[in-house]
Parts: structure tokens; C-alpha cells; sequence
């Protein structure tokens, strides 16, 4: 008869089956709790980037930022930019587009025909009124000079014996030697010589006058243009092109156009005797040309743009305007005085009009302000109402902003009460202080078996997502490290007892 098998003995290595069951599915438990809230954290984390340094918001009731033992996170501060409203005196202009136009413009042309003999002057050159800039062949006027003071000569000569013969017809008229006739005759005949006599001195005047034409002198002060004719060439007073072309450069005009609805300051404030300054800009607004005065206003409004001509004259001694050159024109017509001004940075304009957002400095917050806009320059622009100097605007990152917003200024703390001041020390959740802004990494975790990773592996429990995702970063990669070397624990605790 076969002796029974005897049962096996677990040994002293040997795990009863129902235990090492039990204990596998409470680990897998506690290592899907724990990955679960890791996953969790790491969502939340990549989804809410950290707060400055220093910018942390309070939470309500006055509970801390997210390091803090049963805090809740607040509201994230937004970093903007920060002006102050200052008084400032801002100038009333208008700008447009306008021409340069010379006071004067002159094509010299020659007076006579003739053969060019001289050119005197070169291109580009200043002149005066009355300089010879070229001269024609004389010659030909100066022979009709001549036959026309031989034409007068002779007719004064003539003029001189009829008058001498009249005079002798009285003496025999008074002695009844002659009769009365002869006498009226030779009167007549003297009045028709002295009108011949006449006739020829306005032909030699005209003769003289030709021969003053052979010399071509400047009309104006001004520069000359580039030279059309050459020497030799025939010119006379129908040419189109003429000698050359002066334009008066000193003093200059720019006219320009500016809205009818400016037209009656326009006048008011030249009746008044105000002077209104005028700045010539290049064309890029960069560069200053020149700067003048207004100097008249049209008297009529051009009904196709509806605007109204305006000439402004300018000194132009550096010669920077050019005749028929285009320049942008600022027209300066007042000045307001202790105007309050902002960048044009800081106003916004919503569906009720224009507001600023001004700084709340002891609460680090932001208040929305309506305002009303007045006079703008090409960095400032005045507040008409609704700001006083001196307050706090936000020029830059409003458009993240409402009223009340917490704000960071960026050389300054967050704001927003209870948030920690930057350079201050928190508390680890092991209880080793740590720097505001240092990251929760494996350089900050507790290591393996010490107090503070103990008491997080005591604290793991089937509802450990929840816990474990509101632990901070370095409490929560402690855990993750203590759970996993907790089966290796178990496992040298239970051959320890079998031994």
C-alpha cells in the first residue's frame, strides 16, 4: 500500500499565494494612483505656466500661493508697462502736403534778334538784378543809331531856317511888304518840321534803346538754371526756350492746402497778428528742412477737394528748398498749456469711447478710467478729462487687462496681496526652506528612507490621486520614489520573518 504524499511545507522563501495577491493589487493600486496624479500635475503644469518671481496672487481669504499648505492657487498677475501722466505745453498743428514755389520765376529771353556773341554767366549761378549774363552783335544797332541821329540832324537844320524865314515874313507882314498868306504858310511849314524833328529823336531813342538790348542783364536776384544756347547761334525775343532761367531761391514760398473747416482759425489768427510757425519736413518726416511763417491765405475754397490754398515763406539760407520740390508742412496754430499728456500708448478705445487703465500703486491693481481725448502729437497725446498729472497709466500688456486686474511691474513685486515678495523663502513640505522662483526637481527631492519620504509613503492611500496631485513637485516625485521601492521592502520584511 503506497504511503500517502506527504504535503509540501512552505518554506521559509515561500509567500503564502493570498498575501502576495493582496499586496500586488494594493502596489498596482498605489502605483496607477500615483502615475495618474503625476499625469495630472504634468497636464496641469504644461497648461499654467509659473508665476513670476514674486508675482504670486493671493487666493481669497487671504490663503498663499500654490507652495502653500492648503492654499489654492490665485489669479496670474500680468507683467505691463507703466507711465505717468505729465503736464506739458502740446502744440495745436496741422499737417499737409505741399510745393515749393519761387516769389519769382523769370525766362530771360532776348529783347532783339541778333547773332549770340557772349554767354557771362555759368549754370547754377547766384546772380543779381542788372549783372550781364550775355551780349548779341551790336554792330547792326549800333549803324541804325547812327542813321537815325543823322535822320534827326538834318530834320533839326531844316527846322531852324523855316523858323528863321518866319520870322523874317512878320518883319515885312508888320511893314505891309508881304501878304498874310506867306506869312501862315511858312508858320505851318515850321510846326510840320518840328514834328519831323520830333519823329526822329524818338527814332534815335529807339536805336539807342536796341543797342542797350545787345546786352542781356538778370531781371531778378535769384540762381540760374542750365543754359539753353550756345554762342553763335541767331536768338531773338520769340525763342520758347530764351538765354537761361532764373528762380528766386531767397526768401522762398511752399503752398500748400489745408480743410475748409480750418480756413476761419486761419484768418482769425492772422488778423489777430499771430505768428503761426511752419516747418518744412523732408519726405520720410525724418529731417527738418527749414522753418517759417505763415504768410496768406487764399480768398476762396476749392469746391473740388474742399480745401483752401495757404502760402507760407521761408528764409531758405542753407538752400534745402528746391523750386517745385514737394515737402511735408507743419502748421503750428496754437499752443496748449498745461495740458495733461499720456503716450498714445496708453489710450484704448471701447464701445463706450476712450479709457485708460490707471495703476493702483498700493494694491498693485488696475482701474479702468473713461476719458476724453484732446489734441495728438507723434508720441503723446492729451487727456481732456478723466486723468489728473501724476497718476499711473499702463502703456504696455493691456490688452490682458479688465478693471481690477492684478498687475507685476517689471522691476518691481506682483500684485495683488499675500503673494510672497521676491527674495523671501518658502517652505519645502519636508520643511528645509527653499528660494522663491527653485524648481521642484530631483535636486530638491528628499532622498530615499529619510523622514520626509517616509511620511509621504505613510500618507499614500487608495484615494491617492487627489492627494498626490496637490502635493508640490519635489513632495510628489518623493512619493512616486518611495512607492516604488516600497515592494522591495515588503518583500525583505517577509524572509526576514521566515528566517
Amino acid at each position: 500500500m503506497d504511503a500517502p504524499t506527504p504535503t509540501p511545507q512552505p518554506g521559509p522563501d515561500s509567500t503564502p499565494a493570498p498575501r502576495v495577491s493582496r499586496r500586488a493589487r494594493l502596489i498596482g493600486g498605489l502605483l496607477a494612483a500615483l502615475a495618474l496624479g503625476g499625469t495630472g500635475w504634468l497636464a496641469w503644469h504644461l497648461t499654467h505656466p509659473a508665476a513670476p518671481a514674486g508675482g504670486v496672487a493671493a487666493g481669497p481669504g487671504g490663503q498663499g500661493g500654490p507652495g502653500s499648505p492648503g492654499g489654492r492657487r490665485g489669479p496670474m498677475a500680468t507683467t505691463v508697462g507703466v507711465a505717468t501722466a505729465a503736464q506739458a505745453s502740446i502744440p495745436v498743428t496741422l499737417e499737409a502736403l505741399g510745393t515749393v514755389t519761387p516769389q519769382a520765376s523769370v525766362k530771360v529771353r532776348p529783347q532783339v534778334s541778333g547773332v549770340l556773341d557772349k554767354v557771362l554767366f555759368k549754370e547754377g549761378q547766384k546772380v543779381r538784378a542788372g549783372d550781364l549774363l550775355a551780349t548779341i552783335e551790336a554792330r547792326p544797332f549800333e549803324l541804325a543809331l547812327q542813321q537815325a541821329s543823322g535822320q534827326r540832324q538834318r530834320d533839326e537844320a531844316q527846322l531852324d531856317s523855316a523858323r528863321v524865314t518866319l520870322q523874317r515874313f512878320k518883319t515885312l507882314l508888320e511893314q505891309d511888304s508881304i501878304a498874310r498868306q506867306d506869312v501862315d504858310t511858312q508858320a505851318a511849314l515850321v510846326k510840320q518840321l518840328e514834328g519831323t524833328v520830333l519823329i526822329d529823336k524818338a527814332s534815335e531813342g529807339t536805336a539807342r534803346l536796341n543797342l542797350s538790348y545787345a546786352r542781356i542783364t538778370a531781371p531778378i536776384s535769384g540762381r540760374v538754371g542750365l543754359r539753353t544756347v550756345d554762342v553763335g547761334n541767331v536768338v531773338s525775343s520769340s525763342d520758347a526756350n530764351g538765354i537761361a532761367l532764373i528762380t528766386q531761391v531767397s526768401p522762398i514760398d511752399v503752398v500748400f492746402a489745408v480743410p475748409q473747416d480750418q480756413a476761419g482759425a486761419l484768418q482769425q489768427s492772422a488778423a489777430a497778428g499771430t505768428v503761426m510757425t511752419v516747418t518744412a519736413l523732408d519726405r520720410t518726416r525724418s529731417a527738418t528742412l527749414d522753418t517759417g511763417v505763415f504768410a496768406s491765405l487764399d480768398n476762396q475754397v476749392d469746391t473740388t477737394t474742399g480745401t483752401v490754398k495757404v502760402k507760407a515763406r521761408f528764409a531758405n539760407a542753407a538752400l534745402a528748398l528746391f523750386p517745385n520740390q514737394f515737402v511735408n508742412v507743419r502748421l503750428q496754430l496754437a499752443t496748449i498749456d498745461n495740458a495733461v499728456v499720456v503716450p498714445v500708448t496708453a489710450l484704448r478705445h471701447g464701445n463706450d469711447g476712450d479709457y485708460v487703465y490707471v495703476l493702483n500703486a498700493a494694491e498693485r491693481t488696475v482701474s479702468l478710467r473713461p476719458v476724453q481725448r484732446g489734441q495728438a502729437s507723434a508720441d503723446s497725446i492729451q487727456i481732456a478729462s478723466g486723468l489728473k498729472a501724476g497718476e499711473q497709466v499702463i502703456t504696455e500688456g493691456a490688452d490682458r487687462l479688465k478693471d481690477g486686474a492684478s498687475v507685476t511691474l517689471p522691476g518691481g513685486g506682483a500684485g495683488g496681496a499675500g503673494g510672497p515678495a521676491g527674495g523671501k523663502k518658502r517652505q519645502r513640505p519636508d520643511g528645509a526652506p527653499r528660494a522663491e522662483g527653485q524648481s521642484g526637481g530631483a535636486a530638491s527631492a528628499p532622498a530615499p528612507g529619510s523622514a520626509s519620504s517616509a511620511g509621504l509613503a505613510n500618507s499614500a492611500s487608495p484615494a491617492g490621486p487627489a492627494a498626490s496631485s496637490a502635493l508640490p513637485p519635489s513632495a510628489a516625485d518623493a512619493a512616486a520614489l518611495d512607492a516604488t521601492s516600497a515592494p522591495r521592502r515588503h518583500r525583505r520584511a517577509s524572509q526576514a520573518e521566515g528566517a
